[in-house]
């Protein structure tokens, strides 16, 4: 009934999807197993891609020819920059998105992918032979061979549902758990953890009154995540911003003593940097509000998401609080907010290319691996995808360095840290983020993609366009020059310094005053040369012209740290043999084993007094 594939990957969701595409894109054969067809690319929570951080996963993936990018922009309603206002290493890409258009849009993009076939039933184990995967078994007892097999099982494994003191086995809201894996999983020597999230309450937005809400627009110029020839919505879909009070957190808290978080019905660790409005108020008590986003699911539904409303109270508590918020007096609920925990299954175990280090040809991507968030399941299951293609046709790994993406750093503090909460990526975990910015993450990544065969010869060219152009201007704005006779006026208008002598139009655009844009409105020569030039080359143009020493400097560290890469440890090195370590640094380098200096010195634990040991001790 089965061929034998060359991967297997179990679960549909964010990093299935990715990891799927990736590994069929590049030539493998490749199977997508999942327990409903309905709900590929599903959107558990909130109806959103990108956000600080987040949103430059999500050109990342699609530098490199994933299909995030792709599916966030064909279902989008509103698209918003953030952190405008702070430097460019902060500006993070964010669509609304419409939730069932989502879904449907990456089921059409993966059944057009030729090498990829599909299979609906729930996988209850895998096919291990000696130490190495062989292939998945399933509920109705089938066995499907398989040369590599990648889980991305989500919330699914063992979840549990609470509301109040209710609880229901559920991967989903209306969907089951996943049995069997977690408990063979153990068998066979891996460590397992529990970790919970939670979902707010969903509404009819028909019962709302936005009049006495706070509208949040998209850009007036909205921009996209993929560097393809995507559209942009010539309308958008506005969102709206209202407030919790008092009243609302006293009615909350009479629900406490029934909440599962407080009565320790859930042992799971939740997400610390998205938590439940119960965490809020307990958290936080000198706070008399806290925000509220009513975020609409689609264009042609009246359904809304109430984003910072995540809550597994009893659903009459629930019900009685959200009427209280301004706005929604009259408010009618299609389904309470819950939380759910799930089995994860601590990183430490994995190899930088998500293969587990137990078993040969397995590896694991996404929530299984303790983080949270669709942009991060994505990238992870990119990244063991085409890891995946690569082992079984006896090809170089592929693995991200810090310096060169955000999904290097994730992975990076993935495998070397482990994480005992769900792990969110955020600029401040990225020590080169000034570098990784995602305004250029097509100049970073594509000609990897390109390597990697995902990414065409066309859309590679467009990409060496672009840097070449860039190069242009940068040399060009060298010698192009103003004089303070025909432009002191405007810099005093634009409250700047004026010139006492001709300077270069590179010099000007280092001030801070200064943009390309504000030139161009006030020199017409110098809007003539700029208009030969797209707005993405522009964009570029400036920010590496105003931060050129902070990129320096940025690059020259990034290379120092890079040098220690160099470095490689024996394989099965035993550290114990190096008796000047200290107690933590032997436990954790032997458990992990890192591959080189560098990557034994970002080990939690491990000090630079114990890499200098292993440096000197290896003959470095």
């Amino acid at each position: 009934m089965f061929q034998e594939y060359d991967v297997i990957v179990v679960g549909a969701g964010h990093a299935g999807n990715e990891a799927a595409a990736a590994a069929a894109g590049m030539g493998s054969k490749t199977l997508l197993i999942t327990m409903d067809m309905t709900k590929i690319g599903q959107m558990s929570c909130n109806p959103a891609m990108g956000g600080v951080a987040k949103g430059q996963i999500v050109r990342e993936i699609d530098a490199l020819g994933g299909y995030s990018g792709i599916v966030s922009d064909k279902s989008m309603i509103q698209f918003r920059m953030l952190n405008r206002s702070k430097g460019p290493a902060m500006w993070s890409p964010r669509t609304q998105n419409d939730r069932m258009r989502f879904s449907e849009e990456w089921r059409i993009a993966l059944e057009g992918i030729p090498n990829l076939d599909f299979w609906q039933e729930m996988v209850t184990g895998i096919l291990v032979e000696g130490e190495k995967v062989i292939g998945v078994k399933t509920s109705i007892g089938l066995e499907i061979k398989a040369k590599s097999v990648i889980l991305t099982n989500g919330t699914f494994l063992n979840g549990l549902i609470h509301i109040g003191e209710k609880q229901m086995g559920g991967g989903r809201s209306g969907e089951r758990a996943s049995k069997g894996i977690t408990e063979q999983l153990q068998q066979l020597g891996f460590e397992s953890g529990r970790m919970k999230t939670g979902t707010p309450p969903r509404i009819d937005g028909r019962s709302l009154n936005y009049g006495i809400m706070e509208e949040q627009e998209g850009d007036k110029n909205p921009g996209k995540f993929s560097f393809t020839d995507t559209q942009v919505p010539a309308v958008q879909r506005s969102c709206h911003i209202t407030y919790t009070n008092s009243k609302v957190h006293e009615i909350l808290e009479t629900g406490f003593d029934r909440s599962p978080m407080f009565n320790g019905r859930i042992r799971g660790q939740g997400p610390r940097y998205c938590p439940s409005i119960e965490d809020k108020i307990n958290r936080f008590k000198e706070r008399d509000r806290h925000q509220i986003f009513v975020e609409p699911e689609g264009w042609n539904t009246v359904e809304v998401y109430v984003n910072g409303f995540s809550t597994s109270l009893p659903e009459d508590v629930q019900y009685k609080a959200i009427k209280e918020i301004p706005g929604f007096e009259n408010v009618k609920l299609f389904r309470p907010g819950y939380a759910i925990e799930y089995d994860y299954f601590p990183p430490t175990q994995l190899k930088l290319t998500l293969e587990t280090k137990l078993i040969e040809n397995l590896y694991f991507a996404g929530q299984i691996n303790g983080t949270t968030g669709y942009e991060e399941a994505a990238c992870q299951g990119m990244m063991a995808g085409i890891n995946a293609h690569n082992k079984v046709k006896e090809k170089e790994p592929f693995i991200l360095k810090r310096s060169e993406a955000y999904i290097g750093v994730l992975i990076d503090d993935l495998v070397n840290k482990g994480t005992e909460e769900p792990y969110r990526m955020f600029t401040s975990r990225a020590e080169f983020r000034l570098l990784l910015r995602q305004d250029n993450a097509d100049i970073r990544l594509t000609e990897k993609g390109h390597k990697l065969g995902l990414i065409t010869d066309v859309r590679l060219a467009k990409v060496y366009d672009k840097r070449r152009d860039i190069e242009t201007v940068l040399e060009e704005i060298k010698t192009l020059k103003v004089t303070p006779e025909n432009f002191n006026d405007n810099l005093e208008e634009l409250n700047t310094a004026t010139i006492k002598e001709k300077i270069s139009v590179q010099k000007l655009l280092k001030r801070p005053e200064i943009s390309i844009s504000k030139l161009r409105v006030l020199d017409q020569e110098l809007d003539s040369f700029f208009a030969d030039y797209g707005t993405e080359v522009l964009e570029q143009v400036e920010i590496l012209n105003k931060y050129e020493t902070y990129l320096e400097k940025e690059k020259a560290h990034a290379e120092k740290v890079e040098s220690l890469e160099n470095y490689r440890i024996p394989n099965g090195f035993n550290y114990a043999n190096v008796k000047a370590l200290s107690a933590e640094a032997t436990e954790k380098l032997n458990r992990i084993q890192p591959d080189t200096i560098g990557q034994a010195a970002r080990i939690s634990g491990v000090s630079p007094a114990d890499i200098s040991i292993i440096m000197i001790y290896l003959g470095k």
